[in-house]
């Protein structure tokens, strides 16, 4: 289905990045990957699967060097055909105590990173006539928990700039949408089980289920295949005049 398409996928070395990126491969298109950390096995992953597969380690916190990977992946495949701007880093404190260079992170990599890539990648979708951004927000990005506030309040303008951008290009072939998850299972949320584990004397099922209890009512985790899925049906002629949604896969939460 995506054949000859490029995507551009960030924070992709694991979680839920490297399930869209894999998901966009097996559809047929060319993947660039971005992040920190080990990218030889994620980059194995993803030509495993067939998919010619280009790396660029671009700190999402830096528009210059957003602006290099964004040449750089159209240097190698012509262009950016589907961008999915899911880079995100989190931190945990009340507003009082939250400090301000933590905040300053965030709102740089979980919201700015996405107006970058995006303002970026528009030109070249517009030229060609079709384009698809998909910014993963998260149910943050519809309701807020407490101690998360550069995390929600980042997440919440990613849900407004992905709004922005499909009335923007509402009469064009290009669509922007946003995907909401829930808990995923992530090597990030898995610490936070960990940790629940450990401090509650719980084994590891019962602190998944504890953490989940909290807030999703389906009592499980949205897979990273799951979200890329989405991603793919977004990618798909299906979803042509589907324009500015945040699409909720949180098994419940907020409807709530």
């Amino acid at each position: 289905m995506l054949s000859g398409k490029t995507a551009l996928v960030t924070g992709s070395t694991s979680g839920i990045g490297l399930g869209i990126a894999k998901a966009l491969a097996r559809q047929g298109a060319n993947i660039v990957l971005n992040g920190f950390g080990d990218a030889e096995g994620p980059r194995a992953e993803v030509a495993g699967l067939g998919a010619q597969v280009a790396y660029h380690g671009a700190d999402m916190s830096k528009p210059a060097e957003i602006g290099d990977m964004m040449r750089f992946a159209a240097d190698r495949f012509g262009r950016v055909d589907i961008l999915v701007n899911n880079a995100g880093i989190q931190h945990v404190a009340r507003v009082e105590e939250f400090p301000p260079e933590r905040w300053d992170a965030i709102i740089a990599i979980n919201l700015s990173s996405a107006f970058h890539a995006t303002r970026l990648a528009l030109p070249a979708m517009k030229a060609a006539g079709w384009g698809r951004i998909i910014n993963v927000a998260s149910v943050h990005g519809l309701v807020a928990s407490a101690e998360k506030s550069a995390y929600v309040a980042a997440k919440h303008g990613i849900v407004g700039l992905t709004k922005v951008v499909a009335l923007e290009t509402a009469t064009t072939g290009v669509t922007c949408n946003a995907i909401c998850p829930g808990w995923v299972l992530t090597p990030l949320v898995q610490k936070q089980v960990d940790a629940r584990a450990q401090a509650g004397g719980l084994s590891n099922e019962e602190a998944k289920k504890a953490l989940l209890g909290e807030k999703e009512p389906s009592l499980q985790f949205t897979t990273p295949e799951e979200l890329g899925e989405l991603a793919v049906f977004f990618c798909s002629p299906a979803a042509n005049n589907v324009r500015g949604v945040a699409w909720n896969m949180d098994g419940g939460w907020a409807a709530q």
